[in-house]
């Protein structure tokens, strides 16, 4: 039988024959409220669970579940193979529309990657070249006017480009 605490809600399995006829206090296990319960308050019917019925309503339900399963899932099959269908087609036109495009612009466009790819590793072989400056001509004496000779170079081109705008 399953009791409830009147105070917090909280169930409880408790066997039948723990209660007798006239009731007796009970204590809940988790707010410790004390109450009074009564055997007459509950139905004294004990209930049966006949399996005979349950599985057979359970089988028809399933039953009747993948009928309709299966109606649905081959509406949905015809649907989903026409999307993908048109999804090829489409993409098929987009790639035929876009190889000429392509081939035109690749040229001039990997051209200008090319171009900025050099600009972008010139200018960080420059500053990686300006900061080391004082360890490579340790290192390598000769190297003071190349060094020397190449950022003058780069100060020129700096001032030429200047002047042009």
């Amino acid at each position: 039988m399953i009791i409830t605490c009147p105070n917090c809600n909280k169930q409880f399995k408790i066997d039948y024959s723990l209660i007798p006829d006239e009731g007796r206090d009970l204590q809940c296990g988790s707010c410790n409220h004390i109450w009074f319960h009564d055997n007459q308050e509950n139905n004294n019917e004990v209930l049966e669970l006949k399996e005979e019925i349950i599985n057979e309503d359970i089988e028809t339900k399933a039953k009747k579940n993948e009928d309709k399963i299966e109606e649905k899932q081959q509406p949905e099959e015809i649907v989903k193979n026409e999307i993908n269908n048109k999804k090829k087609e489409k993409n098929s036109e987009k790639q035929k529309n876009t190889t000429t495009h392509k081939k035109t612009e690749n040229k001039g466009s990997k051209f200008f990657s090319y171009l900025i790819v050099f600009i972008i590793s010139f200018a960080a072989l420059i500053i990686l070249l300006d900061t080391l400056k004082t360890p490579l001509i340790n290192v390598f004496p000769g190297l003071e006017i190349i060094l020397f000779n190449l950022f003058e170079t780069l100060q020129d081109i700096k001032l030429f480009i200047i002047d042009l705008f």
